[in-house]
């Protein structure tokens, strides 16, 4: 039966998507839940799975079309996909007997007073093998793709394998994918070696029926069927009282070690060639394990060492979600590195960026972006007040609290949290700040909660995730729910109500080292606040004792831009007067415990 796979509502408000990416191709195996492709909308990137366990048996919308919501995607064959799946197989597989008899044909009359024993035995499992084997073949991966390289084998001759059991791995000029086995069994023969190309539709190997394990013993003994036949003169004797037919072989590549590279002992050899194929792995990189192409593409673009990265694919291969984690990482310590930069008096070593001189496509989440930021340009009159804050005793009260709130919530605690609390704090204040303006009806809508956006830097660019009644929680919620948030907009596994319904967002500009910045206002909400750098600098306070006097203070500068159709200046000031009081008092004891 045929199952319609169609594209689900994504949102509030969100009524199509574009699909970026197809993560299967026509014709292959899917299970329930499994993910089928990634689709972007203007608020959320998703991947959409499979409502049914089948075959693929359409693709309806391609790569960078838009569809609406309830509009069919592909379709799965959840029972008649299986069994045509299975009876093509069979026309191919009863095509390879002919050729196949015609080799030991050819070998026998050569050998048949030597080896009378092994030709039968090498029929037989020939025979059974093209018989009952099943042809992989190199499956469609993607839309223009007429070609892929085998990069690794994952199994060899004679393994047992089970169904969708990955047995290759190859590599396009688009992705790298594992191949899964069609059915289970015993691999009994490999017909395109490591770094060969094969066009879509090619025949990989064959596997026969569970149980079947001479397949490799008769393709060796193929070899000094073929090697004798111009020494047997000379060693006619030896050959028969030496059926072992490991010590032709040996003898063969020692005389003619040039041409043992000829063709046809690359098919019969794979499982011999296996210890040798493992050994250039570390030598193609100075990885541990073997490393598609596209994976050296994307550490060169992110300036990932990959001997430096454990790889968490099969024997160790590293994958892409590997480099894009250590590529995340190797960001952490940039933070720590800025204070110490003005100690040491050294200028950082800035590497050129791969980027330089290229053109390249816009990403659909770069231009999302773009949109959204020009259309709230366009239909807003923004401007941006800023404030300097004293948040010393606030620093403080942190530094005395860090280890124990660690301990105690399993987060640790940033200065973030309190300035989305004291942000909170004051919109209940100033409502005007959290409001919206409904255009076409000519009227204001005031929120009664406290929705905030917290803009996150992530891989794929700008994602906003939104903080659901921030004005309820105290430190500790916030601290863990940004937690969340920020992880999930790094690792791609926001959903489409996690970045929906903010009415005030807050942007941490300061935390790659901007003192202050005029960031802009998201559309459908008033305002928006930025968060500065934190340093350290001289300031003139008025000391209770001492009167004026000069000391050094943890400074900060908060701007807010603001939509001046709805907030007047006074309006903004105000609140940046509310929010400098509530940080400047610190009067976070309880929150925190202390």
């Amino acid at each position: 039966m045929a199952v319609s796979v169609t594209l689900p509502a994504l949102g509030e408000s969100v009524t199509e998507g574009t699909v970026t990416r197809w993560l299967k191709a026509e014709g292959e195996r899917v299970e329930v839940d499994e993910p089928l492709l990634e689709v972007s909308t203007d608020k959320v990137d998703t991947e959409i799975p499979s409502p049914s366990a089948g075959v693929l048996s359409s693709i309806k919308v391609a790569e960078d079309e838009t569809v609406e919501v309830g509009a069919e995607l592909a379709v799965i064959d959840d029972g008649s996909g299986d069994t045509e799946a299975g009876q093509e197989p069979a026309p191919a597989q009863q095509e390879a007997p002919a050729p196949e008899p015609q080799e030991p044909a050819a070998a026998a009359p050569s050998t048949e007073s030597e080896a009378p024993a092994p030709a039968p035995s090498a029929d037989s499992a020939q025979g059974g093998g093209s018989a009952e084997g099943t042809d992989v073949t190199l499956p469609a991966l993607g839309e223009s793709v007429t070609e892929g390289t085998v990069t690794r084998w994952l199994k060899e001759v004679g393994d047992s394998v089970e169904v969708d059991e990955p047995l290759l791995e190859v590599s396009t000029d688009k992705v790298d994918t594992e191949i899964p086995a069609p059915v289970a069994g015993v691999l009994l023969e490999i017909t395109v070696g490591e770094d060969e190309t094969a066009e879509v539709g090619a025949k990989l190997a064959v596997i026969g029926a569970p149980g079947a394990s001479a397949p490799a013993a008769p393709k060796a003994e193929e070899k000094p069927a073929e090697a004798p036949a111009p020494a047997p003169k000379a060693e006619e004797k030896p050959a028969p009282a030496q059926p072992a037919a490991p010590a032709a072989p040996t003898e063969a590549p020692a005389e003619t070690e040039k041409p043992a590279p000829a063709p046809a002992p690359a098919k019969p050899a794979p499982a011999q060639d296996r210890p040798a194929a493992s050994a250039p792995v570390p030598a193609s990189g100075g990885e541990g394990a073997y490393v598609t192409p596209l994976v050296r593409k994307l550490a060169s673009e992110n300036n990932v060492d990959l001997g430096s990265v454990k790889g968490t694919g099969v024997g160790g291969r590293i994958r892409k979600q590997d480099v894009l984690a250590a590529a995340e990482a190797a960001k952490a310590p940039a933070p720590a590195a800025a204070p110490a930069a003005p100690a040491a008096a050294k200028a950082p070593k800035l590497e050129a960026s791969p980027l330089r001189g290229q053109t390249v496509k816009m990403t659909r989440m770069r231009k999302v972006i773009g949109d959204n930021m020009m259309k709230a340009l366009h239909s807003q009159a923004q401007l941006t007040s800023v404030v300097e804050v004293d948040i010393t005793r606030l620093m403080k009260l942190r530094g005395q609290a860090k280890d124990a709130f660690a301990a105690r919530e399993g987060v640790k605690l940033s200065p973030m949290p309190f300035f989305v609390k004291a942000a909170a704090q004051a919109l209940k204040a100033h409502p005007v700040i959290n409001a919206r303006i409904n255009d076409d009806e000519g009227t204001i809508t005031y929120f009664d909660s406290e929705n905030i956006g917290i803009a996150v830097d992530a891989e794929k660019g700008l994602m906003t995730p939104v903080i659901k009644g921030a004005g309820d929680l105290n430190i500790a919620g916030i601290a863990k729910k940004t937690a969340e948030l920020a992880g999930k907009a790094r690792s791609g596994g926001l959903t489409p109500d996690d970045m929906s319904g903010a009415t005030f967002t807050i942007s941490n500009t300061g935390s790659r080292g901007a003192l202050f910045d005029t960031v802009i206002v998201p559309p459908n909400q008033a305002a928006i606040l930025g968060i500065g750098a934190t340093v350290k600098r001289p300031v003139v306070i008025d000391h209770p004792e001492l009167g004026e006097t000069i000391a050094v203070r943890n400074m900060t500068y908060l701007s807010l831009s603001y939509d001046h159709r709805l907030v007047d200046g006074a309006d903004a000031a105000r609140y940046l007067t509310s929010v400098k009081a509530i940080l400047e008092a610190g009067e976070f004891e309880v929150d925190l415990g202390l």
